[in-house]
């Protein structure tokens, strides 16, 4: 099974395209039986708008509206039981800290059962924390601004906090449409994280244990890490 890492964006049809192995999987996960997709979103507040346009990318992918089983929670307030059952589960976007304290309840739930062949799906928010190191937010490393203001998640300097551990290295996204690359690379040269990626909206990070990682959609994934020289940036394209 695989972990797919989504760098955003607002095109449902790309956004779904991307996600159809996912569903696929999941159902393969079921072995026979409707596959129970759990769908983790954070929400500022009461927001319908926002169930309605994760679950419609979804099923523009493939999923039944009976297979999602929504898990909504307001910032500040933790998933509780959200992985009872999944055959898949879809971490979706928002404000990145609030996405890394609301699954901590369920981190050991959600690595284990990835570990025992459940896919993973993770959406800006979503794949940032899917990462050992995950790279949450901010804007500043050691008092310089690496980024701007508007993609600090809130944040003022640049934190990487333990992760969900599906990955060794770094995620951050929306790289071309936010410029978040630079924030990458500055953490990487101060040593916050020793590589990572940034992925582009429309455009997916497949990570899978039976082929080589692929990129999938519109864009590009900016493979950013230390060498001795100091620090190498690589492009990767679908």
């Amino acid at each position: 099974m695989s972990v797919f890492l989504l760098g955003g964006g607002r095109d449902v049809a790309v956004c779904a395209s991307l996600l159809q192995a996912f569903v696929s999987e999941a159902r393969e996960h079921a072995a026979g039986r409707a596959p129970v997709i759990a769908l983790l979103l954070v929400l500022e507040a009461h927001d319908d708008a926002s169930v309605d346009r994760f679950r419609g990318v979804l099923e523009a992918a493939g999923a039944a509206p009976d297979d999602i089983r929504v898990h909504a929670v307001v910032e500040g307030e933790t998933f509780a039981d959200a992985m009872t059952d999944a055959d898949g589960v879809f971490v979706g976007g928002g404000l990145t800290p609030a996405y890394h304290d609301a699954v901590r309840g369920i981190r050991e739930a959600i690595r284990e059962r990835v570990a025992s062949g459940m896919p993973y799906a993770g959406f800006s928010a979503g794949a940032s924390i899917a990462a050992g190191p995950a790279l949450v937010g901010g804007y500043r490393v050691g008092g310089v601004e690496v980024v701007s203001e508007d993609a600090g998640e809130e944040l003022d300097a640049v934190e990487v906090r333990p992760g969900l551990g599906l990955l060794d290295f770094a995620v951050d996204v929306h790289a071309a449409q936010w410029g978040t690359l630079s924030r990458l690379v500055a953490a990487v040269d101060a040593g916050l994280v020793t590589d990572g990626v940034a992925i582009d909206e429309n455009t997916a990070l497949v990570i899978s244990a039976q082929a080589a990682p692929a990129v999938r959609g519109s864009g590009q994934v900016w493979r950013v890490e230390s060498t001795a020289s100091g620090v190498h940036v690589q492009v990767l394209r679908a």
